[in-house]
């Protein structure tokens, strides 16, 4: 019984040490691959109002990430008003994420996250600022609507019979 679960665990460290190197490999790719940064050159070239502000691509880059970390955190973290506000930024940096997809000309498959993440964004948004209590604006029903009895009270008192 020992040798089985020593097999196992030896079994696992290999498939968590191969894993790791897998995704070593997948991150080294990505970090190194020059899609992102070939991506915001473009964004740079695009605005040549940036250029003139003295924003780099790799500054806008830098930028752009801090400020999704930032209101990621926020809106996991903090609750009430400022997760609103931190889906209101971070809004805001989508949709100025895809004015720059569009500036550029990419083909959908380059932004469909975005626009998807936007819509998402946006839901949660209109939820979070639905009016609370819509039950206390309670309009009143033609007729004597005072006089009649809640369903609690038309229900029957007692046991129920369930079959």
């Amino acid at each position: 019984m020992k040798l089985a679960k020593v097999a196992s665990y030896k079994d696992l460290g290999i498939y968590l040490n191969e894993m790791r190197l897998i995704l070593s490999y997948y991150t080294l790719k990505i970090y190194k691959g020059l899609t992102f940064k070939r991506a915001y050159k473009s964004y740079v070239r695009a605005l040549p109002l940036l250029k003139k502000m003295g924003i780099n691509s790799i500054l806008l880059r830098k930028s752009i990430g801090a400020l999704e970390v930032a209101c990621g955190i926020v809106m996991t973290l903090v609750p009430g008003r400022p997760k609103d506000v931190a889906n209101f930024f971070l809004l805001l940096l989508v949709l100025a994420v895809l004015f720059f997809h569009q500036l550029v000309g990419d083909p959908l498959k380059r932004y469909a996250h975005a626009l998807v993440f936007g819509i998402l964004l946006t839901c949660r948004l209109l939820i979070a600022r639905k009016p609370e209590d819509r039950s206390s604006e309670k309009k009143p029903l033609p007729g004597n609507a005072e006089e009649q009895p809640t369903l609690y009270e038309k229900a029957p008192q007692g046991k129920v019979k369930v079959s």
